[in-house]
């Protein structure tokens, strides 16, 4: 135990070295790594929300919101499938409540009208074992015409977990694209999401980014009467009216059913118009996308094409020759600002469901400051305490171990450098608990060599067998340890899995320090000392 061949002892010093050299740029400011050569590390800690400040939003699924969009879709799918050849007749067509309803006129052709529907009822997971299907709506059909469509429970549930997923996903893209060091992004409950940014300066920019739902879609605009007349009396049957972002806004009556939507998008870039010198967005469809768009414009020269985003018209252009490269222009009066935040909203996708706040924090950076310094203060005492005890308890062996402990700082600081975790201030608490956890292996191994000493053994091989039975017991210990740290981080969320992390790196890098490294020196004192008595 006490022999190391020359390209392990060059090992060990090299990931010490590698760990001190990691962890040196946290100690000079980003100007000062700026001068740094290319070939030395830049990288700095990664500090969290509570360290840095920032802005912490925690949202809830409007599900009323959703459910009543998803019925009007679904009155569009009904609309479609009664009025295929051959046509059945109905009525009442609509949403009443939480359902969607119609009444079919010919009750002679209602189980055709039933057998047409039944698809609609949206199967959602099929139970290969079981043989049961879980559909996202429930069909019922009355002997006098009335069919209802309304949800059922079980495929609420289902859609509002499929919608919390995809609702993260579009968050973290657009969360990303700002820039957000280290963003924090999770699901709380059944249907709310977590989002914390570190260092975000501007919190309520991020909550407008966030929460905009940003649904595009592209409409023709209707012609046979002005969007003022139709709001002072019946738009015509498969038409809607909405408003302008414009100050004052302007009604516009548009074709019901979007011509093409914001899934067909693949990306928008900031640019400015070379006429007016203004912001605008540019973007680009795929290739499906850009065959539609084709399509539309050569159909509709001369027409008004509104683009729409989440029902507010945005701009309502003339179609004046056909675009068939599949791009197109979004101009609105944009400042920078906006039509960068557009574009991102753009490139993220559409939420799936509109996000409400149900609270809000600003972290300032004093805070954080404040608990760096009073965890720099905890893990200075308790480092300084465990040194003096080691020195005092085990003398020359103490002072090796203090060595391997300091070692043990720059190998746990550098990891999390190296691995830009996140520090959070339980992750400050994980640190110091392992300053204290790292000198456990050291004084089972002396405690060891002390009784191998007892029993009779010589110095060197006392020494020998204390590192070689005492290597059972460091390990049961800490992999017990790492057990628990494990299930903290699978079952733990924000600053429960910060404290996990650092736990678990401080495990990994006290065996190698503790077994390792002092092992190496104490070897090393050992070859060139030969000592007949132990100092300890």
């Amino acid at each position: 135990m006490l022999y190391f061949a020359r390209w392990k002892i060059a090992l060990i010093v090299l990931v010490v070295a590698a760990g001190i050299v990691t962890t040196l740029p946290n100690f000079f400011s980003a100007k000062t790594l700026e001068s740094w050569p290319d070939f030395l590390p830049k990288n700095q800690m990664v500090l969290g929300l509570d360290l840095q400040g920032g802005a912490y939003l925690l949202y809830e699924i409007d599900q009323q919101d959703y459910i009543e969009k998803r019925m009007k879709a679904l009155v569009g799918d009904i609309r479609a499938a009664l009025r295929e050849n051959p046509r059945i007749g109905y009525t009442g067509l609509g949403v009443q409540g939480d359902a969607a309803q119609v009444r079919i006129r010919d009750l002679t052709r209602l189980a055709e009208a039933e057998e047409r529907l039944e698809p609609l009822v949206n199967p959602l997971v099929s139970n290969v074992f079981s043989g049961q299907q879980v559909d996202e709506f429930e069909l019922s059909v009355s002997d006098d015409g009335l069919v209802r469509f309304t949800y059922s429970d079980q495929g609420l549930t289902d859609r509002m977990t499929n919608i919390v997923q995809q609702s993260i996903e579009v968050i973290r893209r657009r969360v990303d694209e700002l820039g957000t060091t280290e963003p924090n992004i999770q699901r709380q409950g059944t249907d709310r999401i977590l989002v914390e940014a570190p260092g975000e300066d501007d919190p309520e920019r991020l909550k407008d980014l966030v929460g905009q739902t940003a649904q595009l879609t592209f409409h023709m605009v209707d012609t046979s009467m002005s969007g003022d007349q139709a709001m002072q009396s019946r738009p015509p049957v498969g038409t809607v009216v909405m408003m302008s972002v414009d100050d004052p806004p302007l009604p516009y009556l548009l074709e019901e059913t979007p011509l093409l939507a914001g899934e067909d998008l693949v990306d928008a870039q900031v640019s400015f118009d070379q006429r007016s010198n203004e912001p605008v967005v540019n973007f680009r469809f795929n290739t499906s996308g850009a065959r539609k768009f084709a399509t539309v414009t050569q159909q509709n020269v001369g027409r008004p094409f509104a683009i729409v985003l989440d029902e507010e018209v945005i701009s309502a252009p003339v179609i004046r020759e056909p675009i068939t490269g599949g791009s197109g222009q979004i101009s609105g009066n944009f400042t920078v600002e906006g039509a960068n935040d557009l574009a991102v909203l753009l490139r993220a996708g559409a939420l799936p469901a509109k996000l409400t706040v149900i609270e809000e924090r600003s972290i300032g950076p004093g805070l954080g400051a404040d608990s760096i310094e009073a965890g720099k203060m905890a893990s200075i005492i308790a480092g300084a305490l465990v040194i003096i005890f080691m020195i005092l308890a085990y003398g020359r062996f103490g002072v090796i171990a203090d060595v391997a402990l300091v070692g043990n700082m720059f190998l746990i600081f550098g990891a999390l450098t190296a691995l830009q975790a996140t520090l959070t201030l339980p992750g400050i608490a994980g640190i110091v608990l392992t300053i204290g956890m790292a000198v456990d292996a050291n004084v089972l191994i002396f405690e060891r060599i002390r009784e191998e000493a007892r029993a009779g053994r010589s110095a060197i091989t006392a020494i020998d067998a204390g590192y070689k039975r005492a290597l059972g017991t460091i390990l049961d210990a800490n992999i017990t340890t790492l057990i628990a740290a494990v299930i903290l981080f699978q079952l733990g969320s924000g600053p429960v899995r910060g404290f996990a992390v650092t736990l678990a790196i401080g495990i990994f890098t006290t065996v190698f320090s503790a077994f390792t490294f002092s092992r190496l020196m104490v070897a090393l004192w050992v070859r060139y000392r030969r000592p007949s008595v132990l100092p300890i």
